[in-house]
């Protein structure tokens, strides 16, 4: 199987199951992708994360470029050599990161001029060229267009002329990328309007088929941004159905920044095969543990003497060899082992509520698997 070539294992309903190769090696779907910001998973160490069934680390463009900066994971070699992980990767092109900061960015049809407020404060220009030139240096195996992603609630109008620019810029990403080694995927927006949705993934799929058709390469997947922007979850799924729908059976779709569990296994029986989401470390370096009960907030008093595993469920590190006192105990006096920790336990519960779902769709069962989670404790608490 050639790079990037996707092959359709089982579905099940509209969830799928994929598998396609990467430089890196094979990725299976459904799948999570921990988020390593900087070049790191906060307190995952690259072996931690292979341990865990990591299959895609994601990467931040915007924060790699201003510290350490491009030359320098360049000059080591890419991504994978500077963080010393050998499993595939993804970078994001950072818009999201640049359009957040408000005041300090201003956009044009050409690209973005922002200050890098959480920097130095220096100005930078990027346009949708540039921003491909720095992807494929920092040579991550998939890296994204960029996009404009705005906020919710918004006015329609605004959200029509963004959307007309993210597809617009699409184009350009897709004429300036030219690493074979790598893929591209495009960004399905328009915020919760489903006539701008699949007005995006039309004009999307034109790009794709006009590059295919004059020797290029397309697109090699889809992401699905501008949701979790703040609009409750039931919103979201008004539209998400049938925007995976519009999109072709033979990429992958990534549904960006969301990593509630439930929502995790409502958007695959969507039709969705990626997700990413800081939420599972960061939420465990603020003492909360996800469980197959639900959430547990573990500077609660009743775990203070409570010597059973934090999870009866789960068979990761954590939850073999530690107590919830003894997690609780290092919340409590804010060691950073604790955040560690549970960082690690979160991480695998998202990953192998997964492979779960794989599991299921291969044996044809998503649908009895779907219903399970969702009469179970923890449906309604994330």
């Amino acid at each position: 199987m050639s790079l990037f070539d996707v092959t359709v294992e089982a579905s099940c309903g509209a969830a799928r199951a994929l598998s396609f190769e990467t430089a890196h090696g094979t990725v299976r779907t459904p799948m999570f992708m921990p988020v390593g910001t900087h070049a790191t998973v906060k307190g995952i160490t690259p072996d931690q994360l292979h341990a865990l069934n990591s299959q895609i680390v994601l990467a931040n463009t915007y924060h790699l470029y201003m510290r350490p900066g491009v030359d320098v994971v360049e000059e080591a070699g890419g991504i994978q050599r500077f963080m010393n992980y050998d499993g595939p990767m993804l970078t994001d092109s950072g818009g999201f990161q640049l359009f957040s900061l408000d005041h300090m960015m201003k956009a044009d049809a050409d690209g973005v001029t922002f200050h890098a407020r959480d920097y130095d404060g220096s100005a930078h220009r990027w346009t949708p060229e540039s921003n491909m030139d720095i992807q494929q240096r920092i040579g991550a195996d998939i890296c994204m267009q960029l996009d404009q992603c705005i906020g919710y609630p918004c006015e329609k109008e605004d959200v029509a002329a963004s959307t007309a620019l993210s597809w617009e810029w699409a184009k350009r990403c897709c004429d300036a990328h030219t690493r074979i080694d790598q893929a591209l995927f495009a960004i399905v927006q328009g915020g919760m309007h489903l006539d701008l949705r699949l007005e995006s993934v039309r004009r999307l799929l034109e790009i794709d088929a006009e590059s295919r058709s004059s020797g290029g390469r397309g697109f090699q997947g889809f992401g699905i941004g501008g949701y979790s922007v703040g609009e409750p979850h039931d919103v979201m799924f008004e539209t998400l159905g049938q925007v995976t729908r519009a999109l072709p059976d033979d990429r992958p779709r990534y549904l960006m920044g969301v990593g509630n569990p439930t929502t995790l296994v409502r958007a695959v029986r969507e039709g969705v095969d990626m997700f990413d989401c800081v939420l599972p470390t960061r939420t465990g370096r603020m003492g909360t543990a996800f469980s197959s009960q639900g959430r547990m907030n573990m500077r609660n008093a009743k775990y203070k003497r409570d010597f059973t595993p934090l999870d009866h469920a789960c068979d990761c590190p954590v939850c073999r060899q530690y107590t919830r006192a003894y997690l609780r105990h290092l919340v409590m006096q804010k060691e950073m082992l604790g955040g560690i920790l549970l960082s690690v336990h979160n991480l695998h519960f998202l990953i192998s509520l997964m492979g779960r779902a794989r599991e299921a769709i291969l044996g044809g069962t998503y649908e009895e698997f779907y219903r399970a989670w969702m009469a179970s404790p923890a449906a309604n608490d994330y």
